[in-house]
């Protein structure tokens, strides 16, 4: 229809100069900054709420037809007589920001589950049991799917398919629950499984953006910003599930495991939920970091629209 919809929300706020001008902690890349900026710089430091939402953005069809959907934060530092000034192109910068979370510590308990289904007018059942080896996979890394099924029924599975489903649900709309996949399988290994027999094997799936279809839109990516390399959007972790609202989008991710069994038999469907995120930098690492370069960027002219302050 043409029409656009935004919510601005204040997350932050601080008032720099003169409030800051006393003595405050300075990290080492700020003192680097001071050196190379000069006694005209003043260093500040920001801290957004835990329960921040993380950046995401949902890729959009065709990346001519606007502005894509998704959650952004963006810096804006302005000077005026009050902090209550509204700001403009004339006396503001902005510097657009990406929010990340990352994964926990701990792996959590094995996910695994067992699903069952008998047959009206035959005898027996099918089993599928299904594992995965831990609950917090990081991005790039490989996730093994431990699969065991026993056919007691008189059925036979004909065809094995794996697949990871990236499900995005967009809080903005009643209906705004959909899944992606983001990587799959099939094989026919072990098949025909004719009744009374076994079969026990491990499955490797990647999920990345090169293994979802190119065609296919609204694939959450964690924040993508302009000219820069992004992954798949991370599993959204929530201390309180009311807040689910303020995120925006909240992304989870499941291994799908299916068994096909012909036209008229029908299939068996196992799900596994995961954590799927970026591992916790190493802040040592992160210390040893002296390449700060200081780049002349061009002023945008931006035109600020009224913001709704919660």
């Amino acid at each position: 229809m043409g029409l656009e919809f935004q919510k601005d929300l204040l997350m932050a706020s601080e008032e720099i100069i003169p409030a800051n001008e006393k003595k405050a902690t300075v990290s080492k890349l700020q003192e680097r900054l001071l050196k190379k900026l000069g006694t005209s710089a003043f260093p500040f430091t920001l801290e957004l709420p835990k329960s921040s939402p993380p950046s995401v953005t949902l890729r959009p069809k065709n990346e001519t037809e606007g502005k894509p959907c998704g959650v952004e934060y963006s810096l804006r530092v302005f000077i005026g007589d009050s902090q209550d000034e509204k700001p403009h192109k004339r006396n503001s910068v902005t510097l657009g920001l990406r929010i990340i979370q990352f994964a926990p510590s701990k792996n959590g308990r094995q996910p695994c589950t067992v699903v069952r289904r008998d047959f009206v007018l035959s005898p027996g059942e099918l089993e599928l049991e299904m594992s995965l080896d831990k609950q917090v996979f990081h991005h790039g890394e490989s996730i093994p799917v431990n699969m065991t099924i026993l056919n007691k029924s008189n059925k036979t599975v004909k065809k094995i398919s794996a697949t990871i489903q990236q499900c995005i649900d967009v809080c903005l709309f009643d209906h705004g629950t959909y899944k992606t996949t983001v990587a799959s399988l099939e094989t026919t290994e072990g098949c025909p499984l004719a009744p009374g027999s076994s079969f026990s094997k491990t499955f490797t799936v990647t999920p990345s953006i090169q293994s979802a279809s190119p065609d296919r839109r609204g694939l959450a990516l964690d924040g993508r910003m302009k000219d820069e390399k992004c992954d798949l959007a991370s599993t959204t972790l929530m201390v309180n599930p009311d807040e689910r609202d303020s995120f925006g989008i909240i992304v989870t991710y499941a291994v799908k495991v299916k068994l096909f069994l012909g036209a008229l038999a029908g299939e068996l469907v196992g799900e596994l939920p995961f954590i799927f995120m970026h591992p916790k930098p190493n802040p040592r690492k992160l210390e040893h970091n002296d390449s700060v370069n200081v780049e002349a960027f061009r002023q945008d002219t931006e035109d600020f629209g009224s913001q709704d302050n919660p």
